[in-house]
């Protein structure tokens, strides 16, 4: 499930309801502390931690709550000590599901997924059984009003970025994760802004599900990004217009 338009209504809901102030925060405050901790506290010179302090302040998060965050992560201050894990597994209909997830309880967060699984048509998967069915990218989207395609190609392709693409009126550009902080840097440099940038899971492939499945997958999918500890969640499913069209109309 990697579109970008396709998404934008159930996106859109998703996100008014993602607006909790406290929830919001709550996740916001674990990625910077996790960016301090592996960049350090310099947002200029660590991309990681630019983008979720973008966040933060498109969140209205108070500057005190933000720069408290960002020492602890890089160790100015005692606090709590987030980790990243990783997580896979299957959904209904056989959809798998890559899911990051910031935790200072890692048995606590394994346990609450595999809980939100079984409960929803699916099951956690063994290390490794599932990530080959996607690939790690670096993925920064910019509104095609921000930068001609030309310009962009020039300074994206010339910093390393892989590919280019349009969808609307929105620019994807690509990167391998190791050439991602310097294709932003290179954007940064250049005065492009970007709505959206981060290093994420895309499905190699994508299975076309029925109505049915769609919806399961997608009460599924709510129900993991609505865990306190669960930052991401990929999975590799498609939905065909009808189908799209069906859902809306039960929304």
């Amino acid at each position: 499930m990697s579109g970008h338009s396709k998404w934008s209504s159930i996106k859109h809901k998703k996100a008014a309801k993602d607006a909790k102030r406290g929830a919001l925060f709550t996740r916001i405050i674990k990625d910077l502390q996790v960016a301090a901790r592996m960049g350090g506290s310099d947002i200029n010179g660590n991309a990681r931690l630019r983008i979720a302090y973008q966040k933060a302040k498109e969140a209205n998060m108070p500057l005190e709550t933000l720069e408290r965050a960002i020492k602890k992560g890089a160790g100015e201050l005692e606090g709590v000590t987030y980790n990243e894990f990783l997580y896979e597994g299957y959904g209904p209909g056989g959809v798998a599901y890559m899911i990051t997830a910031l935790s200072d309880n890692r048995n606590r967060t394994s346990a609450d997924v595999r809980t939100v699984f079984s409960k929803n048509g699916g099951s956690m998967a063994e290390a490794g059984s599932v990530a080959y069915l996607f690939s790690r990218k670096g993925v920064i989207l910019i509104q095609g009003d921000k930068v001609t395609e030309d310009k962009l190609m020039e300074i994206a392709l010339e910093a390393g970025a892989d590919d280019i693409s349009q969808e609307d009126s929105v620019f994807q550009v690509t990167t391998a994760p190791e050439n991602f902080m310097a294709v932003m840097s290179a954007l940064e440099q250049a005065g492009i802004e970007t709505e959206e940038a981060e290093v994420k899971f895309i499905a190699n492939t994508e299975l076309e599900v029925d109505e049915k499945v769609a919806e399961q997958n997608l009460n599924l999918m709510e129900k993991l990004e609505d865990m306190d500890d669960v930052q991401n969640v990929y999975a590799n499913f498609d939905i065909s217009d009808d189908v799209m069209q069906a859902l809306s109309e039960k929304s």
